[in-house]
């Protein structure tokens, strides 16, 4: 949103799209993905990787998700998820679980 810092819109869109409310919210890395054929149409994004916590665990997801599962972060590497989604948990393992 217009005026909106990233760490508020952080908690908006978690909050909006799951129904859970973040904090201790930290900068993770950045990436760019461009004209990577992983998306249907060529395009070049710019992720701002953030990581953040929770107290709760129950989720309400908005229309924007389908699915949802809580694992570990060794546990998500595992499961089938985009490139740059396993980039950005790898680095957190690397900074903040050696």
């Amino acid at each position: 949103e217009l005026g909106e810092t990233i760490e508020d819109a952080i908690k908006r869109e978690v909050e909006e799209e799951t129904d859970l409310r973040v904090y201790d919210i930290k900068f993770l890395l950045h990436q760019e993905f461009i004209f990577d054929k992983a998306f249907w149409k060529k395009r070049h994004f710019i992720f701002l990787d953030y990581m953040c916590k929770t107290k709760s665990t129950r989720v309400q997801l908005n229309s924007e998700a389908q699915d949802y599962i809580w694992v570990k972060p060794q546990q998500a590497l595992r499961l089938p998820v985009e490139p740059y989604t396993k980039i950005a948990i790898k680095t957190y393992l690397k900074q903040y679980e050696s």
